[in-house]
């Protein structure tokens, strides 16, 4: 199968973008970051990092908004915990803004990022046009989500435990948030696609 050279981004279906289209750009970087708030309150109490619904919102919203917007929702998200927001999973009883980010989870923050970026890299090359290639880039951009979190995690416990604490337990999760991921992604295409 071969891949198209540029798709556009889910939203773009939803709602089209017109040249500078400031307000709308904004309103959708507002409500995945809401998105990414919420999740982060929806969370499963595990050490040192508590497993939350962020990651499959972060996978949705690279594959729904495109590499740009999407690091850029991400991005705004990180900038409302930096200055205090209490919208990271355990926030504020574990603290908040800079201190926190510089905890155990800060590479797991980092990851969310890199995974928005490339699962909306991906996106924007035609991964989401089979089942098989969509899976792939949820698989993809998990594993680029909890690499610089082992890593950061790595220096507070070391590589060993970053790993059996910071990704084994986390395992089931990453097959269950993908999976869950290629099917909400899958259902809002056909939605979207038949509408149009």
């Amino acid at each position: 199968m071969r891949l198209a050279a540029t798709h556009a981004p889910l939203v773009d279906l939803l709602w089209p973008a017109r040249e500078r289209d400031l307000l709308r750009k904004a309103a959708l970087v507002a409500l995945g970051s809401a998105l990414l708030w919420a999740s982060a309150k929806a969370q499963v109490p595990m050490w040192p990092v508590p497993m939350t619904m962020q990651s499959l919102v972060v996978l949705v919203i690279g594959f729904a908004y495109g590499a740009r917007l999407g690091m850029a929702t991400v991005l705004f998200y990180l900038a409302q915990g930096a200055v205090g927001f209490p919208v990271f999973a355990g926030t504020p009883e574990k603290g908040i803004g800079l201190a926190y980010m510089l905890g155990t989870t800060g590479g797991y923050l980092v990851g969310f990022v890199l995974s928005a970026g490339l699962c909306g890299w991906l996106a924007e090359r035609g991964w989401g046009s089979s089942l098989v290639w969509l899976a792939g880039a949820m698989a993809l951009g998990s594993l680029i989500l909890f690499v610089p979190g082992v890593l950061w995690l790595a220096t507070f416990v070391g590589f060993d435990k970053a790993v059996a604490l910071g990704l084994m337990p986390f395992a089931a999760g990453i097959v269950v948030k993908g999976a869950l991921g290629v099917a909400l992604v899958e259902v809002i295409h056909r939605k979207l696609v038949s509408r149009a």
